[in-house]
């Protein structure tokens, strides 16, 4: 368990808290390049970690991540005008570009606001593989885009997409670093995947890497045979987790504030993506919230439950969403009793404090990449392998010998 004050570290994000703090210093998602697909196009509201803002693609096809409201007189720059490289506010006319620069105030009769040099709070931006990644921490502290394998692979060969959780971010986070759940909550009693040996060993035994990227965490679930299942994904600082699905995948929570997150699923193949790996959207509204929610009870299906699956819901994204959700809106783990299965959370959760905790204290946090030279990743990695009996996993993977801690 956690006390009440190390969750309270851990889980409250927002403007002046420590963790906050910590995860600006990282680049996060804050959209998807969908939501804003064209240059000029309707601005976004984005709300990330309690901060109200607006997002556009300007003229040139820049995107600019600005406060919501207009430094002039507080209105919405929501409402604006997206007009030759920048966002005009309606009331006064006053224009902003994609880096918060006050370049137009037509309203005033002379140029002297803009000779006194007028920032609006803006924020820098990244697009990479269908994401647009901010930077939310100091500027003098900006550190590089972390070059991931994933990141520059062909949009043919990846899926995006992301969904609303109803709760605090660590929750959705805490359930990717949790293997053992996946023979009961997943489990399947018909139809395809139900006889999959992952099922064979329902208490996994664990092992957990700490690495200079977070930790590897590794689930080896015996077989009949005297073999093994090994599942092993990774947690990587702040708020990732590289997991073996159906495809690979890369799932990343972003507070919202600290009732709410966008869980982000991000899927890589070495084959062209197809109908069914961008399957998880009909999931989905058109804004990004799940059709099975808490409002109607995950559409759980009693009779489906006796006979077709463990939950009687519908997608991996319902079973996880009605687990992290049922727990409240921020969860108070001082009230928690976990086992041996819980191992790697517990690791996750120690990462995290320690980083904060070293931040407050002005030590540097892991996995910010500063030297060009160093900034490629294409180690962090994650898989799902059966070996054989007396078999070592690692002989499987000896490119996961790097990067340890």
């Amino acid at each position: 368990m956690l006390s009440p004050a190390d969750n309270d570290l851990l889980t409250f994000t927002g403007p002046g808290t420590k963790m906050g703090a910590l995860i600006r210093r990282y680049w996060i998602p804050a959209l998807l390049s969908e939501e804003i697909p064209e240059p000029d196009g309707a601005p976004v509201r984005v709300r990330l970690m309690g901060e109200k803002l607006v997002a556009f693609r300007d003229s040139d096809g820049r995107v600019g991540l600005l406060a919501e409201h207009c430094r002039h007189r507080g209105a919405s720059l929501f409402f604006g005008r997206n007009e030759e490289c920048g966002l005009r506010c309606l009331y006064h006319g006053w224009k902003y570009d994609v880096t918060g620069k006050v370049v137009e105030t037509p309203a005033e009769p002379s140029e002297n606001l803009l000779q006194q040099g007028i920032q609006h709070t803006s924020y820098p931006t990244v697009e990479k593989a269908g994401i647009v990644f901010a930077y939310l921490g100091p500027k003098e502290e900006q550190p590089l885009f972390p070059d991931y394998g994933w990141t520059s692979l062909p949009a043919t060969h990846t899926y995006v997409t992301k969904s609303l959780q109803e709760c605090n971010y660590l929750q959705g986070l805490e359930g990717e670093c949790d293997s053992s759940h996946l023979s009961f909550l997943h489990r399947t009693f018909a139809g395809p995947g139900s006889n999959r040996a992952i099922f064979t060993s329902r208490a996994p035994r664990y092992e957990v890497e700490q690495t200079d990227f977070g930790a590897r965490l590794i689930a080896t679930r015996s077989l009949d045979d005297g073999g093994a299942n090994v599942r092993l994904s990774s947690f990587v600082m702040p708020l990732s987790c590289w997991v073996p699905a159906r495809n690979k995948e890369v799932h990343i929570y972003v507070p919202i504030d600290d009732t709410h997150s966008w869980r982000y699923d991000f899927g890589y193949l070495d084959r062209p993506a197809t109908e069914a790996d961008w399957g998880r959207r009909k999931d989905l509204d058109a804004d990004y919230r799940k059709l099975a929610n808490a409002g109607n009870d995950y559409l759980q299906d009693r009779d489906k439950q006796r006979e077709e699956n463990f939950t009687g819901m519908g997608s991996f994204l319902t079973h996880d969403s009605c687990m992290t959700e049922s727990m409240g809106p921020r969860y108070d783990r001082s009230q928690e009793y976990l086992g041996m299965s819980d191992l790697a959370l517990v690791t996750v959760r120690r990462i995290l404090l320690n980083a904060v905790k070293g931040l407050d204290k002005g030590k540097a946090p892991p996995h910010l990449v500063r030297d060009a030279a160093q900034n490629r990743f294409p180690d962090i990695d994650t898989f799902d392998m059966i070996i054989a009996k007396g078999e070592d996993w690692r002989a499987a993977a000896p490119h996961l010998a790097f990067s340890r801690a």
